[in-house]
């Protein structure tokens, strides 16, 4: 027996040995598989046309911001379960990694760095100067978190790494922008959009944070009118007065109908319109429109084709229509247009009111709808190429047809519903770093040409769009563009669609529905066939993990005090798709215990059946060793049928039991009576049933306890090539089930 076996089991002079052993196998990459293994038994027929037994995901790309969090610790944990049992399946299995540069994210803490040691904006150094800081800044930290992508034990191919600013991606995402422009389904318009006064910039609905506030609603004079409103300081520019044309109590008050007021700064005339959109039950159920600072305002103004005007500006502060309070900030401007209000006899009441506050997610800043000339993508124009069907169509035909199934279900009542009120999507954003808009504009006396291409245009005079893509529009194409698109690569035929799409469910609509409107329009596919979505990982009392709370879980922490395999356990066992999991040291203690058990029953077995070789088609078992032979294939078969169906909570659970409770703390204690006094029929049969076990169950723990299996696994055996390796050793269970 190996020497090392005498020791307890030591995983911090284990890991970083063993992932450099996987890695310097070339198993990661699919195209070195061994040949043996990897050529079809059976064959999946790819729509592209290739027989293959073939397995693919793309890793979520981490952010460039900062370090690995437990939440994606499971992300990790779940996938490489799924890519290490499907290569040991037999599959070419490819899990393509990569890193988003996550523009406003990274810019913002630049800005904040920049500005903290040398008390700078990135307008006092420069665009270019300033992207050089960012990128500096985004390599560092992808360094960072592919190191701890690799501590988490993540067997991807590393050759095919991708970064959605690498100019693979960049070209992909200029490719994309140029069909959609020409297809009509990009588009450049006056709408109003949330601005973020703090970040200078325009975000998207799914980037906003609702947070709950308790303020005050104000009922004012507005002529023969009560209006009820939570924000006087924007009313200014009222001089719309809207009601329902069903309300029975303004029923002798005309569409169109003129009436003179005095309101905030004077006296001026109001026009009547009647819009149904106008909720009844709300206040006086009259209200006055603000156009350019409220979106349902904006769809009345639209419909009416109303005049619009701005009231505050791209900062915050009220524009000269505001009279004595311009150049003020809202909320300094608030009471003291209340106090007038008073003065002037317009304010009629003042009640508590409780709503949610829209705060950008990145910056916490406030966010004040604005009308800006920005660049949409148009979801409910008819797209030639796909059989006129819209972006929104596309996307509720991928999942209502289940070529993609969400995991678990009932997120996919929540997909129907969010697609069923999608809007115009917003991809500009002003900020720096990021795709640039690919748009360039040469002035030719008053007029303008406008230019949309892959390449910069040639000759002078050109301008580019000063704007960057939303991060979402470029790693909404990651399932393609990482496999060469917009060239026909033998990759894209090969592995796309993907198999699994494995995330958290809190960006479902951030990042998987972008997928697949992106997949949906460029290829005419779906990008991956299963949505697997996790929950949210939480400390042991529930609690969401954060600095203020200081209940933060280091995974790399964890990794270098009770090693990797322990923390991959905790985070497995019991976590359903879907749901939040609490995690904590003590959780993952007691999978530590477990690699401890695992190594000494592996040693136990090994000491007891020196000079006794494994022997594949032995059969000649007493009764009582055949009964245990098929329990534990029985219990192989079902954890297989669980791995096959994404219930790795299950497998890995039903493992730890039989591994632990039933192999070490049953069979194993019987087996020393046996081994001393039994038979040597009894002694042989129940030799090779300990050999059998311990060779399973190494191969089925493999996917999840990773490191400690694969140790195991080379002392034992000893391979002589490195095709031995446990890694791509074959699953126990032949037949797909």
């Amino acid at each position: 027996m190996n020497e090392k076996f005498l020791k307890p089991y030591n995983p911090s002079e284990t890991e970083g040995r063993i992932y450099k052993l996987w890695e310097e196998s070339g198993f990661f990459n699919p195209d070195n598989l061994p040949a043996k293994r990897y050529t079809p038994v059976r064959t999946d027929v790819h729509p592209g046309g290739l027989d293959a037994r073939r397995f693919s995901i793309v890793m979520p790309p981490p952010n460039v911001t900062g370090v690995l969090h437990m939440g994606h610790a499971l992300m990790l944990t779940l996938e490489d379960s799924m890519v290490r049992f499907k290569r040991m399946q037999g599959f070419k299995t490819l899990w393509l990694p990569g890193t988003d540069h996550a523009a406003i994210a990274t810019q913002s803490r630049v800005e904040k760095d920049i500005y903290k040691s040398e008390k700078k904006s990135r307008h006092d150094l420069g665009r270019e100067e300033f992207l050089k800081r960012v990128e500096a800044f985004a390599k560092q930290s992808h360094d960072t978190i592919i190191s701890q992508v690799k501590t988490m034990g993540a067997s991807a191919d590393w050759s095919r790494e991708a970064f959605t600013l690498d100019p693979k991606r960049s070209l992909a995402v200029r490719t994309m922008f140029k069909e959609m422009y020409a297809d009509g389904l990009i588009y450049r318009g006056h709408r109003i959009v949330n601005w973020d006064p703090k970040g200078q910039t325009t975000i998207s609905d799914d980037e906003i944070v609702y947070q709950e506030e308790k303020t005050v609603l104000y009922y004012m004079k507005y002529g023969p009118f009560t209006i009820a409103t939570s924000r006087p300081e924007t009313k200014f520019g009222d001089k719309h007065v809207c009601m329902h044309p069903k309300d029975e109590r303004y029923r002798d008050y005309k569409d169109g109908q003129k009436i003179d007021l005095e309101w905030i700064n004077g006296p001026i005339t109001a026009t009547v319109i009647k819009d149904e959109a106008i909720d009844m039950e709300f206040g006086s159920g009259v209200m006055t429109i603000t156009p350019w600072h409220d979106r349902a305002d904006f769809e009345i103004a639209e419909r009416h084709k109303l005049p619009r005007e701005q009231v505050i500006d791209e900062y915050g502060k009220l524009l000269p229509i505001a009279g004595e309070f311009a150049g003020m900030k809202i909320t300094e401007a608030r009471q003291k247009v209340v106090r007038k209000l008073h003065d002037k006899g317009l304010m009629v009441k003042e009640e508590p009111y409780t709503h949610n506050l829209a705060t950008a997610e990145r910056t916490g800043g406030i966010i004040e709808p604005q009308i800006k000339l920005q660049w949409f993508i148009d979801v409910n124009k008819p797209i030639a190429k796909r059989k006129n069907k819209t972006l929104k169509e596309i996307m509720h035909e991928a999942v209502a047809s289940e070529n993609i199934k969400i995991l678990p279900e009932h997120f996919e009542k929540t997909y129907f519903h969010w697609i069923e009120n999608l809007r115009d999507w917003c991809i500009s954003r002003q900020i720096w770093y990021g795709h640039r808009v690919p748009v360039w504009y040469k002035k030719h006396g008053t007029d303008t040409e406008v230019y949309v291409g892959i390449e910069v245009p040639t000759g002078d005079g050109w301008k580019q769009d000063p704007d960057t893509l939303d991060t979402w529009f470029s790693s909404g194409l990651w399932t393609f563009s990482t496999l060469g698109w917009p060239e026909k690569t033998k990759d894209l035929e090969l592995y796309h669609p993907t198999d699994v799409l494995e995330t958290g469910y809190e960006i479902l609509f951030f990042w998987v529905v972008r997928m697949i409107l992106m997949t949906g329009y460029a290829l005419g596919e779906v990008p991956f066939k299963t949505v697997y979505l996790h929950g949210t990982v939480r400390d042991g009392q529930g609690r969401k993990m954060s600095k203020s709370l200081g209940n933060g879980i280091d995974p790399i922490d964890i990794a270098k005090k009770f090693g990797t395999d322990a923390g991959r356990m905790a985070l497995i066992v019991g976590n359903t798709p879907g749901t939040d999991t609490n995690i904590s040291e003590d959780k993952i203690r007691g999978y530590k215990n477990f690699a401890n058990k695992l190594w000494n029953i592996a040693r136990f077995v090994i000491e007891n059946t020196k000079g006794e070789e494994l022997l594949p088609d032995f059969s000649a078992y007493t009764p009582a060793d055949a009964t245990l032979r098929q329990e534990r294939h029985d219990l192989l078969v079902d954890v297989t049928k669980d791995m096959e169906n994404y219930r790795f909570y299950m497998g890995a659970e039903k493992l730890y039991h039989y591994a632990w409770h039933t192999f070490a703390d049953k069979i194993l204690e019987e087996s020393k009576g046996i081994l001393q006094g039994g038979t040597a029929e009894e002694q042989k049969s129940r030799k090779q049933f300990l050999l059998h076990t311990l060779d399973k169950i190494l191969k089925v723990l493999h996917p999840f306890i990773p490191f400690v299996t694969e140790e195991i696994w080379q002392l034992w055996k000893n391979p002589s090539t490195k095709e031995g390796m446990l890694m791509v050793a074959e699953w126990p269970i032949s037949k797909s089930l």
